[in-house]
C-alpha cells in the first residue's frame, strides 16, 4: 500500500487481521510503506550488474538484536525509526524503487527509482529476548526478518523489507530482508548502519556507491596486484559456475530441507581453534572445522567479498553484489582438521583477479532461463567476518548484542557462515551459523570435537 505523502507511512492489517500470530511467538501487527523525505527527480534507474543478476535464486535476511538497555539509551521507538527510514531512503533511492526488465524476459533487470517505497513490518514477541536467544527453535528466527516473495507482477513487489519487532522485556530487533540481486551481506549491513546513523543524526560512515559498471568490464586486462604471484594458482572458478548452470537446467533433485544452528566462539575458543588446526585466520580455522566435521571428503565452495581484493579496490559502500565463489578441492586425505585448513589456505593463496573477470564476462554473456544457486547446492562457506555488524548503533551505548544472517534459496549440502561476534566475545570471537540437512545438524550439535572448544549454542531448544 502506497504511503500517504513523502516521508510518511500508512499501516494496514496483515492479511486483513491485525496482530496475526505466527508459530505462537511472533505477532505481526501490520505493515506500512515508507518513502523518502523528499520526492525524487523522475527518470532515475539503476542497472544491475551481471553478478547481481546471477543472485536471482537467493534472498538475504539480517536480524539485529538490541537489548532493552540499548533500546532505552537510544530512544528507539517505532515512530523515530520510521522517520529515520524515510531519511535513509534519500541516501538509498534504489531501495524504494521497483524492478523491471525493459527489454523483456531475456534482458537485464533494472530498478526504476520511482520512490514507490520500502515495505515496513511491525511485530511483537511475547517473551524475553534472552530466553528467545537461548531456547527458541532456530527456524523461528526467520520470522524476525520476514520475506514477501515477488508475485507474477514483480513491478508491484518491494525488493526490500524492514521489520521492527519489540520484545516484552523492552528489547527490539531490526530485520532487513531483500532480494539478493539488490545487495550482498556487506551492502545490506551498511544499509542498516546508515539507518542507525540517520536515527542518531550522524554522518553516514560508508555512503552508498552506485556504480554497477565497476564489475562489468576489466579495467586492466592483465592485473598483477601481487608482485610475487602464486606459481600454482587456483583452477578457474568459471568451471564452478558452468556446473551450477548445468545442474539448474537439469533440475536435479535437492537433498532434504536444512535446519540451522548458531555457535558463538569466544576469543579463547578461536585461539584454540587456530592452535589445533594450524590455520592462519579465524575464518580458515572455523570453516575448516565444520568442513571436516560435516562433509568429510566433499569439495567446499568458498564465498568471499571482493571489495578489497581487487587491484582497483571498491569502496565498502559499493551497492550490490561483490562476491566471488570458487571451489576448494579436498586434500587426498581429509582425515583431520589441519589438512582441511591447509586446503583452504592454499586455495585462498591462489586467488587470481583474472579468474574474477572471467566469471563476470561469462555471466554477462550467458543469460540462463534457469536461476541457478550461487550458494550451493554443494557445501558452501562464506567469509563474512569483516562485516560492520556491531558498529550499527542507534545511539550511544546502543550496539546490538547479536546479529544473525540467513540466505534464502541455499538448499543442498549445507551452508557455513562465519560472522563477527559481539565485542564482549573478544577480538577474535566469531559467530558461526550452519545450515545442514536435519540429520547432520543434529549430529553437529553433539559433535565432541566442536563442543570441546566450548562454544555457546544459541537457539538451543
Amino acid at each position: 500500500m502506497a504511503a500517504n505523502g513523502a516521508g510518511k507511512s500508512v499501516t494496514v492489517a496483515v492479511n486483513g487481521v491485525a496482530g496475526k500470530e505466527k508459530s505462537g511467538k511472533v505477532k505481526l501487527l501490520g505493515r506500512s510503506t515508507s518513502r523518502g523525505s523528499f520526492p525524487l527527480k523522475p527518470g532515475k534507474t539503476h542497472l544491475l550488474s551481471p553478478l547481481d543478476q546471477a543472485m536471482a535464486a537467493h534472498s538475504l535476511h539480517l536480524v539485529f538484536y538490541f537489548p532493552a538497555a540499548a533500546v532505552a539509551a537510544a530512544g528507539m521507538k517505532r515512530e523515530s525509526l520510521k522517520a529515520a527510514i524515510s531519511e535513509m531512503i534519500m541516501h538509498y533511492p534504489t531501495m524504494a524503487g521497483r524492478m523491471t526488465r525493459p527489454d523483456g524476459p531475456s534482458g537485464d533487470w533494472v530498478v526504476k527509482c520511482n520512490d514507490t517505497g520500502v515495505r515496513v513490518l511491525d511485530a511483537v514477541v511475547d517473551g524475553e529476548m534472552s530466553a528467545w536467544l537461548s531456547s527458541a527453535p532456530p527456524e523461528m528466527e526467520k520470522e524476525l526478518a520476514q520475506w514477501e516473495k515477488p508475485g507474477d507482477d514483480v513491478f508491484l513487489w518491494s525488493p526490500f523489507t524492514l521489520q521492527i519487532t519489540e520484545f516484552e522485556c523492552g528489547g527490539m530487533t531490526v530485520g532487513l530482508s531483500c532480494g539478493h540481486m539488490l545487495a550482498d551481506p556487506t551492502c545490506a549491513s551498511l544499509i542498516v548502519k546508515a539507518l542507525a546513523d540517520c536515527h542518531r543524526r550522524a554522518c553516514i560512515a560508508h555512503p552508498p556507491f552506485f556504480y554497477p559498471p565497476a564489475l562489468r568490464s576489466n579495467p586492466n586486462p592483465n592485473p598483477n596486484p601481487n608482485p610475487n604471484p602464486n606459481p600454482n594458482p587456483n583452477p578457474s572458478s568459471l568451471a564452478l559456475l558452468q556446473a551450477k548452470a548445468a545442474a539448474a537446467a537439469a533440475a536435479a533433485p535437492l537433498p532434504a530441507a536444512a535446519s540451522t544452528t548458531t555457535f558463538r566462539f569466544s576469543d579463547e575458543s578461536v585461539r584454540r581453534c587456530i592452535d589445533r588446526s594450524g590455520a592462519a585466520s579465524p575464518f580458515e580455522a572455523l570453516a575448516a572445522l565444520f568442513w571436516w566435521r560435516a562433509a568429510a571428503a566433499k569439495p567446499l565452495t568458498l564465498c568471499r567479498d571482493l571489495r578489497k581484493l581487487m587491484h582497483a579496490p571498491l569502496p565498502h559502500g559499493y551497492f550490490g553484489n561483490a562476491l566471488h565463489f570458487s571451489a576448494a578441492a579436498p586434500p587426498p586425505d581429509l582425515a583431520g582438521w589441519a589438512p582441511a585448513a591447509a586446503a583452504i589456505r592454499a586455495h585462498v593463496a591462489g586467488f587470481a583477479e583474472d579468474d574474477v573477470w572471467a566469471t563476470l564476462d561469462w555471466l554477462r554473456a550467458h543469460h540462463s532461463p534457469h536461476a541457478f544457486q550461487m550458494y550451493g547446492p554443494e557445501l558452501t562457506s562464506a567469509n563474512l567476518d569483516a562485516l560492520f555488524l556491531y558498529d550499527v548503533a542507534f545511539g550511544a551505548d546502543a550496539a546490538p548484542c547479536h546479529v544473525a544472517c540467513h540466505v534464502g534459496g541455499a538448499d543442498g549440502e549445507g551452508l557455513i557462515l562465519v560472522l563477527p561476534a559481539p565485542p564482549e566475545a573478544g577480538p577474535m570471537g566469531r559467530t558461526v551459523m550452519i545450515s545442514l540437512p536435519e540429520d547432520q545438524t543434529a549430529r553437529i550439535r553433539q559433535d565432541p570435537v566442536i563442543l570441546d572448544l566450548g562454544p555457546t549454542l544459541l537457539f538451543s531448544a
